[in-house]
């Protein structure tokens, strides 16, 4: 008899793989947890299986309740907020150099992305980027119609009216 996979926790084998609540991956996109809690260890993420047991997995999820400050400094986060408080001061550029986002890696920036992606399409739509600071800093103001369109401008590539992470990766470069 064969041995199965290890737990992690280094409590023998781990149990047989059961049903959990990740729904299936949809058009392309990674599976999102439903767990509302938060990662029980970095790197692990614990489900329940529909029978009630617990199980702990790797973690390959992107929306299981991450936010910016887990990605970026709080106080960078709310300084260049503060910065651009002003309706149509907005510059794209500055605030994401002091967020710290440039100096982030890939794996962070399309953490970044999928945390903006608020209706986890793969996409950030022109409504969403309206609301692009408010998902750095929730107290932050709604960008302008103009800054709005200025920044779809700029990062969208293709004209399709969407950003796409490819797009917000050269977004980011940009500034």
């Amino acid at each position: 008899m064969g041995a199965g996979p290890r737990d992690p926790r280094g409590f023998g084998l781990a149990p047989p793989p059961r049903q959990s609540r990740i729904l299936p991956e949809v058009a392309g996109q990674p599976p999102r947890c439903t767990d509302p809690r938060r990662c029980p260890a970095p790197g692990w993420r614990l489900l329940r299986a529909l029978d009630g047991r617990r199980t702990l997995q790797p973690h390959k999820f992107q929306s299981c309740r991450m936010s910016m400050t887990d990605l970026l400094g709080a106080e960078d986060i709310k300084k260049a907020v503060e910065a651009f408080t002003a309706v149509d001061s907005f510059d794209y550029k500055k605030f994401f150099q002091m967020v710290g986002l440039k100096k982030k890696s890939p794996d962070d920036i399309k953490k970044v992305f999928h945390i903006l992606d608020k209706d986890k399409s793969g996409f950030i739509e022109e409504d969403e980027l309206g609301f692009i600071l408010k998902g750095f800093y929730p107290d932050a103001r709604d960008l302008s119609v103009k800054e709005t369109k200025m920044l779809m401008a700029a990062g969208d590539e293709n004209g399709d009216g969407k950003i796409d992470v490819d797009e917000f990766f050269s977004l980011v470069a940009k500034s």
